[in-house]
């Protein structure tokens, strides 16, 4: 297939876009460089199915006029502003590019019968009950502006399925991580918590850290991601991917340096967008598309820990 990946410079886009080179589709990237790096696709740069990377926004709509002319068969659209605290202090920004530029994208996928996969977040839901996994029906709250413009945006997405009958799919990962994730700022705890563990620096917990996320590693989610473009049991459809476990930041700092002394505890930045408990349940996934995670989280960490050392990409 001819396959466009939005964000395709980014942490989660580079591994989609490596399994999509493994399954010997044609492939194009677009993406500003506001969060990915070209170091990150560099090495798949070479692959005979690799076709071109474009420097551009979703919100220009003649850049995406000229791109679309390749007639692909499958719009990953992963590019995002992703950044919490960043939406909350300049929320403009968040949806100018995750709705107004989605809504261009999906004028596109609509004029040339394209596919489109979303890239939403779980970051759009409530929090988790104590005992039970939040599956993708459970009560949404958009606690951020980030979450808020995704909301919006799957809706706008949806809408173009019911409304023009185009093959969409909204998809909800929980907290990724892995190997070319960014190690500084929010977001990838893991990630930071390696490099601080690895400079010999403290690991810096946001509030009392019982919060607690379910951490899926990024080849995981990568496949996730992909084999639901393939499927068109998936259109019109919201799917969930996570481990299907959770951790409290507290314990996960413990599992990453074993000595207390290295964490401390500091003011949270944005407390009113905390979800005290994220928890998935990916049963959707697992019977729509045969999914299920494949690495544990103790391997996902090696994994990451091993790729930090060995880089200075950071």
């Amino acid at each position: 297939m001819k396959i466009l990946v939005t964000g395709g410079a980014g942490f989660i886009g580079r591994w989609v876009v490596a399994k999509l080179l493994t399954d010997k589709h044609d492939v194009w990237v677009l993406d500003d460089l506001s969060n990915g790096r070209l170091e990150n696709i560099e090495t798949l740069r070479d692959n005979q199915h690799f076709q071109d990377f474009i420097l551009g926004d979703i919100k220009d709509k003649a850049c995406l006029a000229s791109l679309f002319e390749n007639e692909f068969d499958i719009c990953y659209h992963l590019a995002a502003s992703i950044n919490v605290q960043d939406s909350i202090d300049q929320p403009q920004t968040t949806f100018a590019n995750d709705v107004i530029g989605t809504f261009h994208l999906l004028e596109e996928c609509r004029k040339h019968r394209v596919k489109m996969v979303f890239m939403s977040t779980c970051m759009v839901y409530e929090k988790a009950s104590e005992r039970k996994g939040i599956s993708e029906g459970y009560p949404v709250k958009p606690a951020s502006p980030y979450a808020g413009s995704k909301l919006a945006a799957e809706n706008m997405v949806l809408s173009y399925f019911y409304a023009y009958q185009l093959p969409v799919t909204v998809l909800r990962p929980f907290n990724t991580y892995g190997p070319f994730q960014k190690t500084g700022g929010e977001g990838g705890v893991i990630a930071v918590f390696l490099k601080n563990k690895l400079s010999g620096k403290p690991l810096s917990i946001y509030g009392d850290g019982t919060q607690t996320r379910d951490l899926l590693y990024v080849e995981d989610c990568a496949r996730f991601v992909v084999e639901s473009g393939y499927s068109d049991r998936t259109n019109g459809e919201i799917i969930n991917a996570g481990l299907g476990q959770d951790i409290s930041i507290n314990d996960l700092a413990e599992t990453i340096v074993v000595d207390k002394k290295h964490i401390q505890h500091i003011p949270h930045i944005h407390p009113q967008s905390e979800i005290p408990k994220l928890l998935c349940n990916y049963q959707k996934a697992k019977e729509m598309i045969a999914w299920k995670p494949a690495f544990r989280l103790e391997e996902g960490i090696k994994k990451t820990e091993q790729w930090i050392q060995s880089t200075n990409l950071i």
